[in-house]
């Protein structure tokens, strides 16, 4: 376990010190968050009828969405590990005194949390300064606060074990492209980045509710918006741990499958 901690603490440290990109960044998406909102708005004012969502939750959604875009993205890469993979040298990692599925994992996360510590604030903050609707404010309760915290980071780990089985997959294809592409569409479609889910079709909200991808992206982001009530969210934990459970089982299951069948040359 403190190998474990070590690395991750070593690359929490190491993702910090990017900072000219995390400005770049945090740059491009104010732009994407006005122009979604802008499309938001758009939309609200062509159908003046009783939406399942307000604006203002929307835009209160599409900030948070910005700024721990890190958290939920799944076109999100390491090269490390994909050269590791794609070029032998994982045997380097093999000859580690550590567990290869845990190891990753803890990278994988201070790299998400690193990057979105140095974006999320000044996002919300300058968010926080813009005129009514626009403005990003704080949830009337601490619960929803708690609430929003807690479920944000069970879908950074299930989005993280999301990563995994993608990087596990390169085992068979020898190729990053497919994976990343094909995961990266779905994710991202039906997680809500792409249509916010409650204003989707009832069978594609149904089908929503039966994937992961909601549970990391989605949800954390309504509870805050108030448009996801505390009872729901509470049991909305318990599906997020599920996922967890099950995708944290199946990656290791997989990974210790892959690893059985590689073959280094001249190792």
């Amino acid at each position: 376990m403190k190998a474990y901690y070590s690395l991750f603490k070593m690359t929490l440290i190491k993702g910090l010190q990017y900072r000219i990109s995390a400005l770049a960044g945090v740059s491009t998406q104010f732009f994407f968050g006005f122009m979604f909102i802008m499309v938001y708005q758009a939309f609200y004012l062509s159908n003046p009828a009783t939406q399942p969502i307000s604006l203002r939750e929307l835009i209160l959604i599409v900030w948070l969405q910005q700024a721990f875009l890190v958290f939920i993205m799944l076109w999100f890469r390491d090269s490390e590990i994909i050269n590791l993979i794609t070029t032998g040298n994982i045997a380097y990692e093999l000859c580690r005194p550590t567990d290869i599925y845990n190891f990753w994992f803890a990278k994988l996360i201070a790299q998400r949390l690193s990057r979105a510590i140095l974006r999320c604030f000044p996002i919300l903050l300058i968010a926080a300064l813009l005129p009514f609707p626009y403005k990003f404010t704080l949830p009337d309760h601490l619960t929803t606060i708690i609430l929003f915290f807690l479920t944000l980071i069970l879908g950074l780990i299930i989005i993280v074990s999301i990563s995994m089985l993608i990087y596990i997959s390169m085992f068979y294809t020898m190729s990053p492209t497919g994976s990343l592409l094909m995961f990266s569409v779905l994710g991202e479609f039906f997680a809500g980045l792409t249509i916010p889910i409650p204003l989707m079709p009832d069978f594609l909200r149904n089908l929503t509710y039966m994937l992961p991808f909601r549970y990391a992206a989605d949800l954390p982001f309504r509870i805050y918006a108030g448009n996801i009530k505390h009872d729901e969210a509470i049991i909305s934990i318990g599906i997020q741990l599920f996922w967890i459970l099950l995708l944290l089982t199946v990656g290791k299951l997989w990974l210790k499958k892959a690893l059985n069948r590689i073959v280094i040359q001249g190792g």
